[in-house]
This record gives structure tokens, C-alpha cells and sequence, in this order.
């Protein structure tokens, strides 16, 4: 039974991996539809997040069954809340990425992204696929030093969404308030993207050391 019981972690643990690349593809189509008014894949991307909905359900629940049935302690119980914490993570950073393909729908067929600002959010794309491509590296071999270089590496997306208010805020800002609206909105969705990639990295930081990261100052 023993053997059995820690066969399921380890599997809990490679379907957290799974949806972390579930997320990470529906990122990288979210940001593809936005950038080319891409209406199907907008709708593939709005679709395909039934999918990481009913993964988050299903990890929750063999994770409540474990609690239940093993009663686990110290590390294994580590392992089990913080896989929960994950999930919740993952599921919403699936819902950012939903957003994102909403706006690209809700402006079809026109762009929704002016020409002057697109590669800020091509960028923001880029670095959002490479913060969750690394969770999920993190998530896998739970490798914490490769959690706390993500945190970093977070600085990139802070800066574009800095970049972005920037140019709103700028006296020649030509496109009117629905698209800046629009903007700020995608600017924030990214900008929580990378929020809870990091989250994650400090949530294996604490399964490994027992030891909560302490949170930046920005």
C-alpha cells in the first residue's frame, strides 16, 4: 500500500506537469490569435480551457482522498497542499490566457492590438510561454534554484507592462480610450500570468526546504 500511496504522488505530480504545458499551449494560441485577429484559434483556446478546468478538479480531488484515506505527515503532506496550491495556480493562468483570446474575439475582425504596440505584447508573449515552460521544469524535477532564477526572470514582463502604460499615458496616444482600455487590460492579464508562474516557483521552493520564499518588494 506504501508503494502504491507514492506511486499517486508521483503521478499527481506529472499531471501538474501536463497542465502546466496545457497552459503553456494555450498561452502561446491566446497571444497568436490577439496578434493576428484570429478568431478559431481565439475559440480553441476558450474551448480548451474545459480541459484544465476538469484537470484542476480532478488533481483536488485525489489530493482529498489522499488527506483522507493516509492521513500523511511532514513531507508528504508538504506535497500534497502544495500540489493543491499549484493546481489553483495553473487553472488560473489557464483563465488569463481565456481572457486574452476573449479580447482577440470580442474585437474580430478587426486587430484588437494597434501596430505601435504590438511587439510590446509579442514580448509579453515570449516571456510568458518561458516563465510557465520553466514552472513546469520547476514542477518536475523541483529544481530550486531554477525556481528562484523564474522570479527574475519576471523582471522581463514587469518591464513591458511598464513599457505599455507608458505609451498610454503618452500625450500622442492616437487610438482613443476603448483601445487603451483594451491595452491595459491585456497588459494586466500577462503581468498575472507571470504573478502566478512565480507563485509556483516559491510554492516548490517551500515542498523542498519547508521554508516560504519571502515575497519582492514589487
Amino acid at each position: 500500500m506504501r508503494q502504491s500511496y507514492h506511486e499517486e504522488l508521483e503521478d499527481i505530480n506529472a499531471c501538474l506537469v501536463e497542465m502546466a504545458n496545457a497552459v503553456g499551449s494555450a498561452m502561446s494560441t491566446a497571444t497568436t490569435s490577439l496578434l493576428d485577429a484570429d478568431v478559431a484559434l481565439a475559440d480553441l483556446v476558450i474551448a480548451g480551457d474545459d480541459h484544465i478546468d476538469a484537470t484542476r478538479e480532478s488533481i483536488e480531488q485525489r489530493c482529498f482522498t489522499l488527506l483522507a484515506r493516509q492521513q500523511p505527515v511532514a513531507g508528504d503532506l508538504r506535497t500534497i497542499t502544495t500540489a493543491m496550491r499549484i493546481v489553483s495556480d495553473l487553472e488560473r493562468m489557464g483563465d488569463l490566457a481565456v481572457h486574452i483570446a476573449k479580447v482577440a474575439r470580442m474585437r474580430f475582425p478587426d486587430h484588437a492590438v494597434p501596430q505601435e504596440v504590438r511587439p510590446q505584447l509579442l514580448e509579453a508573449g515570449h516571456v510568458a510561454e518561458m516563465l510557465i515552460s520553466k514552472a513546469a521544469t520547476v514542477i518536475a524535477k523541483r529544481d530550486i534554484e531554477a525556481a528562484r532564477e523564474l522570479e527574475k526572470d519576471d523582471d522581463a514582463m514587469d518591464q513591458i507592462h511598464r513599457g505599455l502604460f507608458r505609451q498610454l499615458l503618452s500625450d500622442d496616444w492616437p487610438h482613443g480610450i476603448e483601445t487603451a482600455i483594451d491595452i491595459t487590460l491585456l497588459g494586466r492579464y500577462y503581468e498575472r500570468f507571470a504573478d502566478h508562474a512565480v507563485s509556483v516557483a516559491r510554492r516548490v521552493v517551500y515542498l523542498v526546504t519547508g521554508e516560504r520564499e519571502p515575497v519582492s518588494a514589487d
